[in-house]
């Protein structure tokens, strides 16, 4: 088998092991789940948007919709997840800072019952510094996307 024609094992985070590398805890951890890691590379994370979260109790009460500042951190916890991961050693939790966001744009609102697919893909790493293209998806449309960038001191 020549090596185009291989298949690449794409990884995966659980909640447990996102917790691991993550400080962030309920109710501002803003990720459920992580598919598709190829390295820092590229990830898809994964939200499980529920009217039980805490800020549609004042975000809209009578229409909720998801703030759009915690779908740009959801991406920034997707990106800084990734890349405590690649890093290894899942033993002790990273601190990862949220640096920049650039050509941030809202589509769509996002909704309670829905699910929050959210790509990131690497556009440029230097150091402890990445910076990710980032779209947030639901049901295959976007409804936001913004370009972020990370620091791991």
């Amino acid at each position: 088998m020549s090596e185009t024609s291989e298949n690449i094992q794409l990884g995966s985070l659980n909640i447990n092991e996102i917790m691991a590398l993550l400080p962030h805890r309920y109710p501002f951890l803003l990720v459920d789940k992580i598919i598709d890691i190829d390295g820092d590379k590229s990830a898809i994370g994964i939200k499980n948007v529920t009217i039980n979260e805490p800020f549609f109790q004042g975000h809209f009460p009578t229409h909720p919709i998801m703030p759009g500042v915690l779908i740009v951190e959801a991406m920034a916890q997707v990106a800084g997840a990734i890349c405590a991961h690649s890093a290894g050693d899942q033993e002790e939790t990273k601190i990862v800072y949220f640096m920049s966001i650039d050509s941030c744009k809202f589509k769509k609102p996002v909704l309670p019952g829905d699910v929050l697919n959210i790509h990131v893909i690497q556009t440029q790493s230097r150091r402890n510094i990445w910076k990710f293209s980032c779209k947030a998806m639901v049901n295959d449309k976007l409804h936001a996307q913004a370009d972020i960038a990370i620091m791991a001191p």
